[in-house]
């Protein structure tokens, strides 16, 4: 069973979970917005896929941060999603002990 996390509005998550119906997937979809992603969760992610892999420094949250909240580090970068979770770049697929950043068909076929 795969664990999808993303935001139920986002289009990209949307695709993905499009995707994954169709193709039978057994996952559970948790909306990062409503339900939070703990540090420690976050950090299993970025020893995986690394913390700049995870940062979403393209979305409106990013840039209303103020220039001292963007100069960061791997820990600073962790603590900024845990407290705003939309900076998360989803979607994010757990599949066991392996994590997927965004939506790419060829990399979930795979993974299937």
């Amino acid at each position: 069973m795969f664990t999808l996390y993303g935001l139920k509005n986002c289009d990209t998550c949307r695709k993905a979970r499009r995707w994954l119906d169709a193709n039978g997937a057994d996952y559970r979809f948790r909306d990062v917005r409503d339900e939070g992603v703990t540090e420690a969760k976050l950090r299993a992610w970025a020893e995986q896929v690394g913390w700049e892999v995870l940062l979403n420094r393209r979305g409106s949250t990013w840039r209303r941060l103020p220039d001292a909240e963007q100069a960061i580090d791997s820990a600073a970068a962790l603590a900024l999603m845990a407290r705003y979770p939309v900076l998360i770049k989803r979607p994010v697929l757990e599949a066991g002990e392996r994590v997927l950043v965004g939506f790419r068909e060829a990399e979930y076929q795979a993974l299937l």
